[in-house]
């Protein structure tokens, strides 16, 4: 597995698609800010998107799809100066998988949904990425997002066994091809390890860390990977990734140990030596110095029952 696909499969990375959206005339709906990642694409028409935080509107075409990846309420409309409705008047009246707006034609169709994501989500995954990821429809690699988007569409107006269980799959195919267009396109404006995939030496080191996160890695052997000396490796790993490799790979050896704590019964010692250390004491050692808090804690913690 790839760093990108081992932290998507951590994750627990799943779809949860919402209703169409059809608009005409002059219209806005206001949205409050989402959980998980939201994301919109515009099949037909033009609108536009407003984001609290962000000082400009963002202009919609037709084959243009956003990902919203904090938590901010948002408005689409036909113009900013467009007089808005709340979106859950809009959509309790959805019918047949459509919700509706405006004066009643469909010049503008929005398919759209949103990703949750399992524990510790924000800061592996969306802590790295600006607050709203746009591909425009001339962008390189959107042809294979219309694709995938088309294949939603065709899957929920067929009705066919399981259509909204391969719908929310080729969703998630879709967030892992809008990562990429991203990354190829805005390098410089991603942080974290997913900055790291665009730079070869880095992400060759990253990939052999994630390959076999039990190993006893050194820096050398990890530059090995890269094809550069040790002191390039360091300084371009911490420029890109923020942290050193072999912190970075203890920082991933605590993301694998919490998803065991979460998912299994074994016992703390056996996860210490599952991924990578010798000892339950070096597991916690490592473990507090990264999330503040216990392997044996923690599992309590998220094992506690849950009030509601």
């Amino acid at each position: 597995m790839d760093p990108l696909e081992d932290v998507l499969a951590l994750l627990d990375t799943r779809s949860h698609l919402s209703s169409n959206l059809v608009a005409g005339g002059r219209w806005a709906v206001s949205f409050q800010a989402p959980t998980g990642v939201k994301f919109n694409a515009v099949q037909r028409g033009a609108c536009s998107l407003e984001v609290e935080g962000e000082p400009e509107a963002i202009a919609l075409a037709a084959g243009d799809c956003y990902l919203l990846t904090q938590p901010r309420r948002f408005t689409l409309s036909s113009d900013p100066g467009a007089f808005a409705v709340d979106a859950e008047h809009v959509y309790s009246r959805t019918e047949g998988g459509v919700a509706r707006t405006g004066d009643g034609s469909d010049e503008v169709l929005l398919v759209g949904g949103r990703f949750s994501f399992g524990d510790r989500a924000r800061s592996l995954l969306l802590e790295g990425l600006p607050a709203v990821v746009h591909v425009p429809a001339g962008t390189a690699g959107a042809d294979t997002l219309q694709w995938a988007l088309a294949q939603i569409d065709r899957e929920l107006r067929g009705g066919e066994m399981a259509s909204t269980l391969v719908a929310e799959h080729l969703a998630v195919v879709m967030l892992v091809h809008v990562l990429r267009v991203h990354l190829a396109r805005e390098p410089h404006a991603v942080s974290g390890w997913l900055a790291g995939l665009t730079d070869p030496a880095v992400a060759a080191a990253l990939t052999s860390m994630h390959r076999r996160p039990e190993h006893r890695w050194t820096v050398a052997e990890l530059a090995e990977a890269g094809a550069v000396s040790r002191s390039t490796l360091a300084a371009r790993f911490k420029d890109m990734v923020g942290c050193g490799p072999l912190d970075y790979l203890t920082r991933w050896r605590v993301e694998l140990a919490s998803r065991h704590l979460r998912e299994d019964t074994g016992t703390i010692a056996t996860i210490a030596r599952t991924v990578g250390y010798g000892s339950e004491s070096a597991l916690s050692t490592a473990f507090k110095r990264v999330t503040g808090s216990s392997p044996r804690d923690y599992r309590t913690a998220f094992r506690a029952p849950r009030g509601g």
